[in-house]
């Protein structure tokens, strides 16, 4: 009958002493040591000799998509070139009033205008883009043009986006994040044993990784135009994670004084 094998044990903390930093120098597998000179400690350095606790963090953090952008297309062909730009400056005209109506600014809409002969006839088209923050706005007011136009005018789906800020913030706080982690086991570590934890000696961020998106979503994004606005949504969010190493300063407890 053959004993069990004792299960692996993964270290994720330790507390070394400043005089016995080079063992981290000579591990072999299986976690021993090499056998390396020792010198005995005077009284002095025993006293002056740091500890300190190793510790890892790590964190993952998401922020969806915080601007959508939308064109609405206007075309019109005549024989005449006066009607073809009446005709899209009319329904140009009803589309600038309306947004301005439901309280867009001018900056987030933007308008090109193109006119070209065709054969016999005279063709011009209009597009509007406009930008949204309020996503329910953005379904509102779509939804308000279908209704009050004809077919001629054509609105694109939405395309969600990040603004270059936003992105650069959640690399931040997955660093963050990663930090604050890290310190509260290395906090819980030395209160397990009865230490108390002194100030960072080393930060380091070993790994950042983002990518934006599920991993099930690369497959439905050859048909994005089949995608609701919320899988749109989840699609266009990225995700950043941090993984960090940090090493603290290890104290012994203060012992009280008694008054006498």
């Amino acid at each position: 009958m053959s004993l069990p094998q004792a299960s692996r044990t993964r270290m994720f903390v330790e507390l070394v002493p400043w005089a016995d930093r080079s063992r981290e120098n000579n591990l072999v597998s299986g976690g021993e040591t090499l056998p390396i000179p020792r010198h005995p400690l005077s009284s002095a350095q025993a006293q002056t000799s740091a500890r300190e606790v190793h510790v890892s963090g790590a964190a993952e953090v998401s922020a969806s998509p915080d601007r959508a952008q939308v064109a609405v297309r206007v075309s019109s062909t005549k024989e005449a070139a006066a009607e073809a730009k009446k005709s899209v400056c009319r329904r140009l005209d009803y589309i600038t009033q309306s947004l301005q109506q439901q309280g867009l600014q001018a900056e987030n809409v933007t308008v090109t205008k193109d006119f070209r002969r065709v054969e016999n006839a005279y063709h011009m088209e209009a597009e509007v883009c406009i930008t949204f923050a309020e996503f329910g706005k953005m379904q509102n007011i779509c939804n308000f043009l279908v209704e009050k136009l004809d077919s001629s005018v054509v609105i694109s789906q939405p395309q969600f986006y990040h603004t270059p800020g936003s992105v650069e913030n959640l690399r931040r706080q997955a660093c963050l994040v990663a930090v604050e982690n890290a310190w509260r086991k290395a906090q819980e570590v030395c209160n397990l044993v009865g230490q108390t934890l002194g100030k960072p000696l080393l930060i380091k961020e070993e790994e950042t990784k983002e990518w934006e998106g599920q991993i099930d979503d690369h497959q439905s994004s050859k048909l994005s135009s089949s995608l609701t606005v919320q899988q749109k949504i989840k699609s266009a969010t990225i995700h950043a994670a941090s993984k960090v190493f940090l090493t603290f300063e290890v104290k012994g407890k203060e012992k009280k004084k008694r008054h006498l």
